[in-house]
């Protein structure tokens, strides 16, 4: 039994070892009273950026050891999914995109009810979404001449995101489509993959929140056409908006949050909420967050409530506008 029971205890610290190397740490090897922060993305994201770079804040004010997970799968639902499925004990939470309020409008049988099987803590801010080409595919350097060349060869170009449904396929459906313009559309299980592949040739262009791309367009290897804020960004200030160009009114936020699972007592929420705001205030994370172009607002918690359902029902005319149908 000794023999055995050893082997055993071997074999757990082993693969606790392998997973913590690999960025996940198994439930069982998590130290008493971490919390959990998943991550319905791949790394590489934008979300995942600004969560990594404010883990060690986030530790800080919750006065507990912070583990960032990353979840991906079906766009964000499978991370989802463990939340929904979560403990409403607040060790367990997620920072989210708006990919949240667009599966409604465009996934048929979601395994979970959005916004009443999560708990809305605060929308943190927006991230700036750039669309970017692969300049040896595209050789275009402005919205006018990258609208003239899909138009040139209708349906032939693709584009890619991270995944079916997502804001950043939402995004370039809606660049299309305020162009007149067409191309193929290439999902992928996230945003890593969706930029390698881009700079590898085997699609076009696409949309990415500008952090999870800003090192590819410093080195060359990606171009950028346009920026879908309303403005432009300081961290990138040489990059135009598709407004000021040849899309007049043309802008689409990508904003981030903080949600809890369903029946999170209210003194989790406040402790959560709490957290966020002393993060995000902290010298450090706020720098790291101007590099990267965030703008930080956090709402209340009641605020962010409000708002999930506001957009809820805006991404679900967007997904109609073009042509997004229920998958």
């Amino acid at each position: 039994m000794t023999i055995r029971h050893d082997s055993r205890r071997r074999s757990l610290l082993i693969a606790a070892s392998a997973a913590a190397a690999g960025g996940l740490v198994p439930l069982a090897a998590r130290a008493e009273g971490a919390v959990r922060f998943i991550l319905p993305n791949a790394t590489g994201s934008g979300v995942d950026a600004i969560t990594r770079a404010a883990q060690p804040a986030l530790q800080k004010a919750l006065g507990a050891t912070v583990v960032v997970e990353n979840q991906p799968g079906a766009g964000g639902i499978v991370g989802l999914q463990t939340l929904a499925r979560s403990a409403p004990d607040g060790n367990t939470l997620a920072v989210v995109s708006n990919n949240v309020v667009i599966f409604p409008s465009v996934i048929k049988a979601l395994p979970f009810d959005m916004p009443n099987d999560f708990t809305p803590i605060a929308i943190v801010g927006a991230t700036p979404m750039v669309l970017v080409v692969n300049p040896s595919r595209m050789p275009v350097s402005n919205s006018k001449e990258f609208v003239a060349l899909l138009k040139s060869k209708p349906g032939q170009y693709n584009f890619g995101s991270g995944g079916n449904g997502t804001i950043l396929h939402l995004a370039s459906e809606m660049v299309l489509e305020q162009a007149g313009a067409t191309a193929r559309h290439i999902p992928y299980k996230g945003v890593g993959p969706m930029v390698t592949d881009l700079m590898g040739g085997q699609i076009d262009f696409a949309t990415a929140a500008l952090p999870s791309v800003q090192g590819q367009i410093a080195s060359g290897a990606l171009r950028p056409i346009g920026l879908l804020t309303a403005h432009r960004t300081p961290a990138a200030p040489d990059i135009p908006t598709f407004a000021e160009q040849n899309l007049p009114n043309f802008s689409l936020d990508a904003w981030f949050a903080v949600i809890g699972p369903k029946g999170l007592p209210p003194a989790q929420v406040k402790k959560a909420h709490d957290a966020v705001v002393a993060a995000f205030n902290d010298p450090a994370v706020k720098e790291a967050m101007a590099k990267q172009g965030n703008t930080i607002a956090i709402s209340t918690p009641e605020q962010a409530q409000v708002a999930f359902r506001k957009e809820l029902a805006k991404y679900a005319a967007l997904a109609k506008k073009v042509g997004l149908e229920p998958q």
